[in-house]
């Protein structure tokens, strides 16, 4: 499902295993599983608009003409923590990519983003740059990070999440119009804390097991 430059991937199975993280007696050790299994889907989803071009190769019987992604090696930005989870799977669908990673807390008072860590590929503007993190909340990391991989050069950038609130989803595109946004679903509000409802809870916490 897409409506503007946000695609909803409402595939049974994504809906299935989001399902199961959503819930609070799924242990640590599975959820970790699912976030492997769930961003290996959304990733295929992703990489639908990849551009392509065609090579000559020879099969064991003859010549053809072969379809090839086009250009640089795909880069991978996560948003530490919580986008390490999405990264394995997603290196499991692209294994050549390159990664690039942008370390970012929140503010629990003002709800901001601050960079505490910041490491890129090189040849940035020559790469597509899948941003993921998997909860996009108020935005905000998601728009710093955006920015920072925008600084680097990149041009071609999609951001991947797990969950967007309404919230979230209308900062992010006041900020990076031109970026567009893969999620498994849209809750619905954020709560006083800044937290999407009906949500996971934390997913770096559930995750690593941490609090």
């Amino acid at each position: 499902m897409t409506a503007g430059k946000v695609t909803v991937v409402d595939h049974p199975l994504v809906q299935h295993k989001l399902t199961l993280m959503r819930d609070v007696n799924t242990p640590t050790g599975q959820f970790r599983q699912l976030m492997r299994e769930v961003s290996f889907l959304l990733a295929y989803e992703v990489c639908r608009e990849f551009d392509t071009e065609r090579v000559p190769i020879q099969t064991p019987l003859e010549a053809i003409q072969g379809i090839k992604l086009k250009g640089k090696k795909t880069c991978i930005i996560t948003v530490m923590r919580a986008g390490n989870g999405l990264l394995d799977g997603m290196l499991d669908l692209i294994p050549s990519a390159r990664v690039g990673h942008v370390g970012l807390y929140r503010d629990h008072k003002t709800l901001e983003a601050v960079k505490y860590y910041l490491k890129f590929p090189s040849q940035m503007k020559e790469r597509v740059c899948i941003t993921v993190d998997p909860m996009l909340a108020t935005g905000n990391s998601a728009i710093e990070a955006v920015r920072q991989v925008k600084i680097a050069g990149a041009t071609r950038i999609i951001f991947m999440c797990l969950l967007a609130s309404p919230e979230g989803i209308k900062n992010f595109e006041m900020t990076h119009p031109d970026v567009p946004i893969y999620t498994a679903a849209i809750d619905r509000e954020l709560n006083e804390l800044g937290y999407i409802l009906p949500g996971l809870g934390d997913a770096g916490d559930r995750m690593f097991g941490t609090k």
